[in-house]
């Protein structure tokens, strides 16, 4: 089956992000139901620029649809400053023990 996967960038999004959701969809669009393959996609996007999770079983199902395709991005980003996420108890906690 296929379809056009361009009708599915948005307006907001970035290139560097539409790019790697596209590259996601064009590879896999013979494998999967357009519907269930734009989810996959936005999955597949969510975990890699936004570190989200989700049930193990689509995580491993994402992951593996997606070992290959992430590479050049995540390359791309390797001297980028990357954001860590502190859960607020301990970033008072750090602070705290700073002041001592």
């Amino acid at each position: 089956m296929t379809f056009d996967v361009e009708k599915y960038k948005t307006f907001y999004e970035c290139e560097e992000h539409w790019e790697l959701r596209k590259l996601f969809m064009e590879t896999h669009k013979d494998r999967f139901a357009e519907d269930e393959l734009v989810c996959l996609a936005q999955v597949f996007t969510n975990v890699e620029l936004l570190g989200c999770k989700y049930p193990q079983e689509t995580m491993q199902l994402v992951l593996e649809l997606s070992k290959d395709l992430a590479v050049n991005y995540r390359d791309s980003r390797a001297d980028k400053l990357k954001r860590t996420f502190v859960a607020a108890s301990n970033a008072a906690a750090s602070r705290y023990a700073h002041k001592k």
